[in-house]
């Protein structure tokens, strides 16, 4: 298959990502992240874990771009989601629609029915590139926070429920536990070694904060933590409870031991995304969270008469 090659402005060169690049592109990313959110959200382990994606192809589907003196200015990716990003001395360059039009050339030629790209609010500039590029927003993210000046309380567990750590060998069950949860609003199922890479495998896992639910011996409810370098607070990475199990307390009692711990290993805030199809926001409410930031996921069909 053809590569297609981006054309950047003068100046800048590109080539595909290799598996060398990733601290560059993470400093890249992190500087980004630091504009937006004023703390790093990605860790190394989360741009392997893109790279990895089952059919992505670095080769077709990656570009690191260089400015003159061969410095990362910006980075990209595209598998059905696309990822920009665009390091904040270089924005206002053609860059971004750059990567943009690369990104939705290749796309259509890997047969891309459409493109999904998530922008947060506080970059105004990439939300509006995209509505000019005909990109219609498709749902509402947002990163909730629990702070936790003083130890949390845990809640009087569910009859039958209890609660552990994350063990080696967990990984199966959770990630069948995971899958079946989110069966309900995710397009696809990961395999296990696609879901590991982003979870249990990535060097930020947390198993001592990431928390487990058993009833009768079998699992029921998990919330998988992240202890992200740089960021001094924890993280969620996922939140599930088996749909038998719901609506008894479990997530609350999960999201609780999970802020203990982190609150015992000097954090005292935690974070988790959550976004508009899962319905979970109310719910984030209720047990004390609060907005910090919000994001928005659009979407371009890239087979219509009228894509560009």
């Amino acid at each position: 298959m053809t590569l297609i090659a981006p054309v950047l402005p003068f100046g800048y060169h590109a080539r595909p990502a290799r598996a060398d690049d990733v601290p560059a592109i993470h400093a890249l990313i992190t500087e980004c992240d630091r504009e937006v959110y004023e703390r790093p959200r990605k860790d190394v382990g989360a741009i392997i874990a893109d790279l990895g994606r089952p059919r992505l192809v670095p080769e077709l589907d990656t570009v690191l771009v260089f400015d003159r003196t061969g410095s990362p200015a910006a980075w990209a990716w595209v598998d059905r989601r696309s990822e920009i990003d665009v390091h904040p001395e270089h924005r206002g360059r053609g860059l971004g629609t750059a990567l943009l039009r690369w990104a939705q050339e290749r796309g259509r030629q890997a047969g891309a029915d459409r493109l999904v790209q998530i922008v947060p609010d506080g970059n105004a500039g990439a939300g509006a590139l995209l509505r000019a590029w005909g990109y219609d927003p498709l749902l509402t993210s947002w990163l909730m926070e629990f702070r936790m000046p003083d130890e949390p309380a845990l809640p009087r567990s569910p009859t039958g429920v209890s609660v552990r750590p994350y063990r080696d060998g967990d990984g199966p069950a959770v990630h069948l536990l995971v899958e079946d949860a989110f069966d309900e609003w995710q397009e696809r199922r990961a395999a296990y070694e696609e879901w590991a890479l982003r979870t249990v495998e990535r060097p930020a896992f947390a198993p001592d904060q990431s928390a487990l639910a058993f009833a009768d011996g079998q699992l029921v409810g998990t919330a998988l933590a992240l202890d992200v370098p740089g960021a001094d607070e924890g993280y969620l990475e996922q939140v599930a409870v088996r749909r038998s199990h719901r609506r008894l307390g479990i997530a609350r009692l999960l999201l609780r031991h999970s802020f203990r711990a982190f609150h015992r290993a000097g954090r005292r805030s935690c974070t988790l995304w959550t976004h508009s199809d899962t319905g979970a926001v109310d719910f984030y409410r209720a047990v004390g969270m609060g907005v910090r930031h919000n994001s928005t996921v659009f979407r371009k069909e890239l087979r219509s008469p009228a894509a560009t």
